[in-house]
């Protein structure tokens, strides 16, 4: 190992040293001498090679109680007071603090070491710390303070979260001016001034980023050092191929009683959903001879429960060639009040809106669009699909591979849909275990307990 190496590994574990000792002087002194360190790249988000920890990672694990080390076996004290297993020191023997206190002092203590690594929990984000990076057990900072039960640790970092994709939100939506309309009073003398050019003025691009899909399956997730940027599924979860809305448009289906996948092996939906579906329909549309809509018939799972009660109208609008292909097999387009619109919505709903067609219950379920496509629905089209007094709903999968996604992601789509003029209920209820749901698919998409229904509303 040369002498660089050896400079840079020492760099790394001084800062993450600082971070478990909860050094707020001390790690700014670190992040500042180290940020023009082109072998350590961000400071504040440098990682530990045995444990994949970064900053944040080491501030909220060192709240970690000696007994809980104890109890899980893990607690291996070194000859430099560095925890062997997580590769911090250990913040009670930092603090020159142990058992000898009593109970009550040991409580003083662990109050005091939590409210410490919120602070520095709290100056790591603000320097930039990445809320979802993952450590070598896949779990993000977040999740840690979640399993260590230290709940304001958490809710620190889902507001964290909460913050880093509501700015991705209005990033994805941000067009950059063109020169010419920086400065509108100067037109006309730029305009002399440069009349012998006629090189045209470059097009600027949308911005680039995507926002996690709101709805059904999972087959990418965000890399462990950004935030949840990419195109994703409802868990998050990232791997190649990518799952895009024209990659699975174009793909064969592989039709199932227990499942839908694509060519991909990735599931549009399975059969595990239909306690949800059930529960939603019964929810959106309580009563008989409602005028309904649904948006992505996949296996026909809540479709079938709306014939079930009796609607006056039951539209459903598919995307997918196939899926459409099977519902006539089926005999959908002649069920009761059905009318079968193919195509995408976006395509489809202007149309429905022209002709002034209005329903009574809506339902959102699409696969492999971006969140940015779901607040695109319930700004632009729900406002004209919608009757007063009518509910909407949607299946709520953003975030499923882990709770703290899941709680992130119930935030931002409460914020952009109180922005919008919607209140929305929310009723939380069991998942049933799925360990053997997930033979034969790419990966699963759902891996939390609780199911967050919502029920949304115009406000009053």
């Amino acid at each position: 190992m040369d002498l660089d190496t050896i400079n840079v590994d020492t760099d790394v574990q001084e800062i993450l040293l600082a971070a478990s000792n909860h050094d707020i002087p001390k790690l700014r002194q670190l992040i500042r001498a180290n940020e023009n360190n082109s072998n350590i790249g961000n400071p504040v988000n440098v990682k530990d090679p045995e444990t994949g920890y970064s900053p944040l990672h080491a501030a909220i694990a060192a709240c970690e109680t000696e007994e809980a080390e104890e109890e899980k076996g893990e607690k291996k004290p070194a000859a430099n007071g560095v925890n062997e297993t997580n590769g911090v020191q250990d913040q009670n023997h930092a603090n020159g603090t142990g058992d000898d206190d009593g109970r009550g002092d040991n409580k003083k203590k662990e109050e005091n070491v939590l409210q410490s690594a919120v602070e520095t929990v709290r100056f790591l984000l603000q320097e930039g710390a990445i809320w979802n990076d993952l450590d070598l057990n896949d779990e993000t900072p977040g999740c840690i303070a979640r399993r260590l039960g230290a709940m304001e640790l958490y809710d620190t970092m889902v507001d964290a979260g909460v913050r880093a994709e509501l700015l991705l939100n209005r990033l994805d939506g941000y067009e950059p001016l063109d020169d010419d309309d920086y400065d509108n009073d100067d037109d006309e003398e730029n305009e002399n001034e440069n009349e012998d050019e006629n090189e045209p003025v470059p097009e600027t691009e949308e911005h680039g980023e995507s926002i996690p899909d709101l709805v059904d399956t999972t087959t990418q997730q965000p890399p462990a050092s950004a935030s949840a940027s990419e195109p994703q599924t409802a868990a998050g979860a990232t791997t190649n191929p990518s799952v895009t809305n024209p990659r699975y448009l174009s793909s064969n289906l592989t039709f199932r009683n227990d499942r839908l996948l694509d060519q991909d092996q990735n599931g549009v939906m399975m059969s595990w959903e239909t306690d949800i579906m059930t529960k939603s329909a019964q929810k959106l549309f309580p009563n008989p001879s409602l005028r309904v809509l649904n948006i992505g018939h996949g296996m026909g799972i809540i479709d079938t429960v709306i014939q079930s009660l009796s609607p006056s109208a039951h539209h459903i609008v598919e995307a997918h060639p196939s899926v459409v292909e099977e519902m006539k097999r089926k005999g959908w387009h002649e069920k009761p009040g059905v009318h079968i619109h193919e195509g995408k919505w976006q395509d489809v709903l202007p149309s429905l809106v022209a002709e002034g067609v209005m329903f009574d219950a809506i339902y959102y379920d699409t696969f492999a669009e971006n969140y940015s496509d779901f607040r695109e629905f319930f700004n632009e089209q729900v406002i004209g699909l919608l009757e007063e007094g009518g509910k909407w709903g949607f299946f709520n999968g953003m975030g499923a591979d882990r709770q703290i996604s899941y709680d992130v992601y119930q935030k931002v789509v409460e914020m952009d849909l109180f922005e919008a003029g919607f209140d929305v209920e929310w009723e939380e209820f069991e998942v049933p275990k799925l360990d053997g749901e997930w033979e034969g698919v790419r990966r699963p998409y759902w891996a939390i307990e609780n199911y967050r229904l919502p029920v949304c509303r115009y406000m009053d």
